[in-house]
């Protein structure tokens, strides 16, 4: 938290060490809450639109108001943004809404006031020597609950999960739920098959990534063969290529799975142009040449 100088909490701006949050709360209690992680390059939300819909939908899904408009959200952003970049270079910011303060009782409380809380800290490069390398990933069955489309911060799940693969010293898990392919423990996963990107469709058990909406949308623009479509176990041991998506991993390659190398275990051809499609897009961003809702 060393490059983190001012967080907000409910209203208020402060440096970390003043944030307080209640013991009763019931984020800390229950994990009743759900959060977004946002990049910020040039000193700009990217995809905000998207993000704050998302942001949106969870809370309208576990039955919670929307604390602050996506105007006071944005105002919000800018400020903690200004107060944490002196360094210069990405960000991300994290925000997280908790049903608020109340005596523990599993039933929602009535006329609680959220908590509130978010921060900015920088966003450390993926680096094009990671990418051209690639990292390696297990399998594991998906054992989490029915409701993987909500952005919850109760994440226990997922971090046993991605315990798993760091004692295994590989990058992620990618799970398999009843023979198909779901998502990483913290990521959406692509598949190539006989040049055909191919993603899981969007359901409850796959959580609806940015950065896997944005390059669907640009493999369409640019008329890269993709299908959003259920992929078997054996089609992704059998795939050219393995990918997965996130808003910090952004787009890298898996090229070693449970032990054995993705087809010749380097990039493929298809990964690198949208590698390429993407960063492309990034720079138009951060230049300002993109808007923030396209």
């Amino acid at each position: 938290m060393k490059d983190i100088h001012c967080v907000y909490l409910n209203g208020n701006y402060m440096p970390p060490e003043q944030a307080r949050i209640s013991a009763f709360d019931r984020g800390f209690v229950f994990g009743d809450g759900v959060y977004e992680v946002i990049p910020v390059y040039g000193d700009r939300p990217f995809r905000i639109p998207h993000h704050l819909q998302r942001l949106n939908n969870n809370l309208r899904a576990i039955g919670a108001d929307q604390p602050l408009s996506d105007s006071e959200w944005k105002t919000v952003l800018a400020r903690l943004i200004s107060e944490n970049n002196h360094r210069g270079g990405d960000l991300s910011v994290y925000l997280q809404v908790s049903r608020g303060v109340a005596p523990r009782d599993h039933a929602f409380p009535e006329q609680t006031p959220p908590t509130v809380f978010a921060y900015a800290q920088h966003l450390p490069a993926a680096g094009e020597t990671l990418f051209q390398q690639g990292v390696s990933a297990i399998t594991l069955n998906d054992d989490r609950w029915q409701h993987c489309d909500i952005k919850s911060i109760s994440l226990l799940a997922n971090v046993l999960l991605r315990q798993r693969a760091k004692e295994k010293g590989v990058t992620e898990s990618i799970l398999l739920r009843n023979g198909h392919v779901t998502e990483g423990a913290a990521s959406n996963i692509f598949v190539v098959i006989d040049g055909e990107m191919c993603t899981p469709p969007k359901s409850e058990f796959i959580l609806p990534g940015i950065t896997r909406d944005l390059i669907v949308e640009l493999a369409q623009q640019h008329d890269v063969p993709c299908r959003e479509v259920q992929v078997t176990e054996k089609e992704l041991r059998s795939a050219d290529e393995v990918w997965i998506t996130s808003s910090t991993k952004e787009v890298l390659p898996i090229t070693r799975l449970d032990g054995q190398l993705v087809a010749n275990g380097k990039p493929g051809e298809v990964i690198q142009h949208m590698y390429k499609l993407y960063q492309d897009y990034k720079q138009a961003f951060r230049e300002g040449r993109v808007e923030q809702g396209a």
